[in-house]
């Protein structure tokens, strides 16, 4: 049984939703397609196994501070790859 990240929502009004997302070694968010454009702001350095609706693996290097943006409909399984929490902050534009 994998651990599952952990969701902190701070805002979800009309226009946006933003999400904290805290992940233990080796949790996971589930799989999941995402509804809305979106941002994602990490909270630390890291990496991130990415896994698709198709089970291809990749991975992600994340920089704290540095976004990133993707639009509406990905699909995937997020998983931390680290030996450490990561956390990263998600902003969803609806």
């Amino acid at each position: 049984m994998s651990v599952s990240a952990k969701a902190t929502q701070f805002i979800d009004n009309a226009r946006t939703c933003v999400t904290e997302w805290r992940f233990a070694p080796g949790a996971a968010t589930g799989f999941h397609r995402h509804g809305y454009d979106y941002v994602v702001v990490p909270m630390m350095d890291g990496k991130l196994k990415l896994v698709g609706p198709d089970g291809a693996v990749s991975f992600a290097e994340l920089k704290k501070g540095v976004p990133y943006f993707r639009s509406v409909g990905v699909e995937h399984d997020v998983i931390n790859a680290n030996d450490y929490e990561f956390a990263f902050v998600e902003i969803e534009m609806k």
